[in-house]
């Protein structure tokens, strides 16, 4: 009965209006009243605080430079290994497993399309049949930081406009079609296991989802979808990153999706539904020929930096480069 009426509130309470009023909260110096709120939250949610770069709760100026905050070092090694692919986020595994007739497991009965988790691109989609896909839900205690599989070139960024609807597990066995009718940014990038595809999924509070080369894509939430391109690999302002290296944070929420192409890669065993995820342990290895095992790498040995170009979207669509002032990344 409790978990119907969390269903229907899902559908009835006013989501976007919900989350700009978080936002904005989220960013306020309010002193003495967000320290309570900081102390309160990890209280409530028992955030380990001794794995932060900096444990004083007191520190933190902003709920939102809390709910970001940094990991010290080491508390986090990545996977080492050319075929080993890495986590990127801390969380809890929502589903991972092949993409079937073109379509994607939500929740026992759920189902949805890949097309339409990539806003109707029915070319990007047409890469990824057959292939597998992994789906991480970060729960409000978690690293919020998501970190790159393996390393890889970025190609397109596209935000999609959406819903906001919660991204728990009991939303998720509810509502239908929930991360292909959520807002995202999708991240697609060339690697050495084939095109690799990156999804950020906004949901209800969910303040704001940020790239390293781009800083905050949403908001604002115009309602339509922007489209950027960026330069291949060896072309000039080409964007690469690097297994384990940072490429994107949620300022509250939410979840990460995963699509690989047919026959590259496969999931470790020990992951399946509900497994709690590290960011940086095994996430998959690398299925490769021996051939393509003995082949040139194809991502240059090039970091991204604050000072690399960022795409922005003209009027008609159409991408250009232009300097971005560097941000704290």
């Amino acid at each position: 009965m409790l978990d119907s009426i969390k269903i229907k509130l899902q559908y009835l309470l006013p989501k976007q209006g919900l989350t700009r009023l978080a936002g904005w909260g989220a960013d306020k110096r309010a002193a003495t009243l967000t320290h309570w709120v900081i102390k309160a939250f990890a209280r409530f949610y028992s955030v380990d605080m001794k794995e932060a770069q900096n444990p004083d709760l007191k520190s933190y100026a902003t709920f939102n430079e809390f709910f970001v905050r940094p990991l010290r070092d080491g508390a986090r090694p990545v996977v080492s290994g050319l075929d080993m692919l890495c986590l990127p986020a801390d969380g809890a595994v929502s589903q991972l497993g092949a993409i079937t007739d073109g379509k994607l497991f939500q929740a026992k009965g759920h189902f949805y399309s890949l097309e339409a988790l990539l806003a109707g691109n029915y070319l990007l989609a047409e890469k990824f049949k057959e292939g597998q896909f992994a789906t991480i839900y970060l729960a409000p205690r978690d690293y919020h930081r998501v970190h790159m599989p393996c390393g890889g070139v970025l190609r397109e960024m596209i935000y999609v406009p959406g819903d906001l609807f919660s991204v728990n597990p009991l939303t998720a066995a509810n509502v239908p079609n929930l991360f292909a009718r959520n807002e995202r940014v999708i991240c697609v990038f060339d690697t050495e296991f084939g095109p690799m595809v990156q999804i950020l999924v906004g949901a209800t509070i969910v303040g704001s989802i940020e790239t390293v080369w781009a800083g905050c894509v949403t908001p604002p939430r115009e309602g339509i979808i922007k489209r950027w391109t960026y330069p291949a690999a060896g072309e000039e302002g080409a964007i690469a990153l690097e297994k384990g290296q940072e490429m994107g944070r949620f300022k509250l929420g939410s979840t990460v999706i995963n699509l690989f192409a047919a026959n590259q890669i496969r999931f470790m065993p020990q992951l399946s539904n509900g497994t709690v995820t590290r960011m940086g342990e095994p996430f998959a290895e690398a299925l490769r020929t021996q051939a393509s095992a003995t082949a040139e790498p194809v991502v240059p040995e090039v970091i991204v930096t604050p000072e690399a170009p960022v795409i922005a979207e003209t009027p008609a669509g159409v991408a250009t480069a232009e300097p971005q002032a560097p941000k704290d990344y």
